[in-house]
């Protein structure tokens, strides 16, 4: 294949009709397309890294496409992610002017024993980089995060109830209307302080 796009081009310049810049396609966003098929999934970077064979530091580095996959490593990612390599290299479609989702389309994630519910407000390719979500919490409920990429922070600003909010040590209370940032990149934890139901606007920046 490589072969026969070398030839192909050196026919076409010694035929005097060189490609011009704006005839050549620029190259597929692999990255975006790993990270947008690891969300459709909902897989995080630690479920990837381990079903792939590829180390986390790694695979943060080709989703943000600050990194090149080799072939045998984007195979390895779409064997793990269930897709074929064709896949990655499909043209994406243009995005519309006003794209509108309805509440169907929004994901949900529960944990029951936790009580708490996650609605993902964000879009999916934005997973891993920019994310919020509309977080729920039942009396007694919390949720419970293992430490995030270095420099991550979160945001959360509560909408109805009373939060408590743990992370590097210290823990601050909240009650409606209050918002909270704080450091993500180590353990941390986020509780309901009431009795009732709580909600909070939760957004995830990921360093």
């Amino acid at each position: 294949m490589g072969q026969e796009m070398a030839s192909s081009g050196i026919r076409r310049a010694a035929a005097g009709a060189a490609p011009t810049p704006s005839a050549i396609a620029a190259p597929p966003r692999v990255g975006e397309q790993i990270q947008r098929l690891r969300a459709e999934r909902r897989m995080t970077l630690d479920d990837l890294s381990r079903a792939a064979g590829v180390s986390k530091s790694m695979l943060s580095e080709i989703e943000r496409d600050k990194a090149n996959p080799t072939i045998a490593v984007a195979w390895r990612l779409t064997n793990a992610l269930g897709v074929s390599l064709d896949s990655l290299f499909a043209p994406q479609k243009t995005p519309e002017a006003i794209a509108v989702a309805g509440p169907h389309e929004i994901p949900t994630l529960s944990g029951h024993d936790a009580k708490y519910q996650l609605r993902v407000w964000g879009p999916i390719e934005l997973a891993g980089k920019f994310e919020w979500y509309e977080l729920t919490l039942q009396a007694g409920g919390a949720l419970v995060s293992n430490a995030h990429e270095p420099g991550t922070r979160e945001h959360l600003t509560v909408l109805q109830g009373s939060i408590e909010i743990e992370a590097a040590g210290t823990t601050k209370r909240l009650k409606a209307a209050d918002t909270a940032r704080y450091v993500a990149d180590e353990p941390h934890a986020i509780r309901n302080a009431g009795k009732g139901e709580a909600k909070a606007l939760l957004v995830v920046i990921h360093g």
